[in-house]
């Protein structure tokens, strides 16, 4: 499951668990989801509608998925041709459409091989295994541990959820693998100390999103590529969230003057179909050889054309500078129209991933946006997180900001009625 799928697995004001099903009892579904009371039924760029017609800003965009908008139009022709044509084939055989799709990732990065799953957690998971397969099996030494940091999020499965740095994500789910360590981020001597000699990766997010919305200091990312270096380790990069241009750059480790060795990406690669990608450098292509690792629905020849046109139409709208530019619009926006309000401790975030941070949980803002027709989300319980699509107006960056101060100066007077 991928990055932030699951968001807060507590209940928050406003929302419901799984609805009734088709018996008219209890759904049919697990309860893993608390899930607000709308249904959505249709998307076109930045807007959604649910099944009794109203109409919602979309300021979450499927939690940084719809990076183009919903239903971009080039993704979504070039995958009804290939619906026409061919849908599934084995990876044993060659798929034209998985090759171009990651020549053309290598090409917008520092990356030479790609290997493509269906999601964040896969895509870390695969980084994980690479990893360990490269120390082991390339380099001869028996490493296998990964340090991560505190208030990470890396993923559900039982690999990645024992990476992330949230201990929420862990509770149940005992005994958790061996192989992980986790130490406070910007912390460079507890990293230093958590290094042994079975230390085989350290893995990081460039913005923590899931656990608030805090980039990383650049200084901290230089001095850590430094001393993975030193110590022979290699350096993953989580870009789940931030990859394919949200935060300004293709991926936002661009912007802090690294190149990893191995990186992540997922959620805006195929505009909505489920696909994610594990790339790396050339030297570690001999650590996954034919059956070391694989992937029944990965990179199929449907959910590759939608990367295709994703990156396409990227490319030809120059996505990365705008949003960049969008994304400085919205933050100065912000702090223009929320810089009287003591409820507002602090605005920050990269590119179009910005995080409000409030005195205050925040629940209760978000299903009273809802109400007033704009979609948002939280990184936890007192902060507001926007992700809006990278080609949002600012006709809708207006519409939203000046919707989420009158909530927020709303939210604050009740509070101060309550006293």
């Amino acid at each position: 499951m991928a990055q932030s799928d699951l968001q807060e697995n507590k209940t928050a004001a406003g929302t419901v668990q799984e609805g009734t099903g088709e018996r008219g009892g209890a759904s049919a579904l697990f309860p893993t989801y608390s899930r607000y009371p709308l249904s959505l039924v249709k998307g076109h760029g930045s807007w959604v509608w649910d099944d009794q017609g109203n109409r919602y800003l979309d300021f979450m965009s499927g939690l940084a998925v719809t990076s183009l908008g919903h239903a971009p139009e080039k993704v979504r022709e070039k995958v009804k041709a290939q619906l026409d044509e061919l849908w599934h084939v084995s990876n044993l055989f060659q798929i034209p459409q998985q090759e171009k799709a990651a020549r053309m990732l290598t090409e917008i990065s520092c990356a030479d091989a790609v290997f493509f799953c269906n999601s964040g957690a896969e895509a870390n998971e695969a980084a994980i295994k690479l990893a360990r397969r490269y120390h082991q099996k390339v380099k001869g030494t028996d490493r296998y541990e990964v340090i991560t940091f505190e208030q990470s999020f890396h993923g559900r499965t039982l690999a990645t959820l024992t990476a992330t740095g949230q201990q929420k994500v862990k509770d149940g789910f005992l005994p958790l693998p061996a192989g992980f360590k986790t130490v406070p981020l910007h912390d460079m001597d507890a990293l230093k100390s958590a290094i042994g000699p079975n230390t085989a990766a350290v893995m990081l997010e460039m913005v923590q999103a899931e656990g608030g919305v805090h980039p990383v200091d650049r200084g901290f990312v230089q001095q850590l590529a430094e001393l993975c270096k030193q110590e022979g380790l290699l350096l993953i990069i989580d870009e789940v969230q931030t990859g394919m241009a949200r935060t300004g750059t293709w991926f936002a480790h661009e912007q802090y003057g690294i190149e990893p060795d191995i990186f992540t990406a997922a959620k805006g690669i195929a505009s909505g179909l489920p696909a994610g990608a594990m790339l790396a450098k050339e030297y570690l292509r001999e650590a996954f050889t034919p059956g070391t690792h694989a992937s029944t629905f990965g990179g199929n020849p449907v959910s590759a054309s939608a990367v295709v046109a994703t990156i396409e139409t990227m490319k030809e709208e120059e996505i990365p500078k705008r949003a960049a530019e969008m994304g400085k619009y919205l933050s100065d926006r912000l702090r223009e129209s929320l810089a009287d309000n003591p409820f507002v401790k602090e605005i920050r975030g990269l590119g179009l991933i910005i995080g409000i941070e409030c005195a205050e949980p925040v629940g209760d803002i978000v299903t009273a946006g809802q109400k007033n027709k704009l979609l948002f989300v939280t990184a936890g319980p007192n902060v507001i997180r926007l992700l809006p699509n990278l080609k949002v107006t600012h006709e809708e960056v207006d519409q939203a900001v000046d919707t989420l101060a009158a909530l927020i100066a709303a939210h604050t007077a009740k509070e101060d009625n309550n006293q």
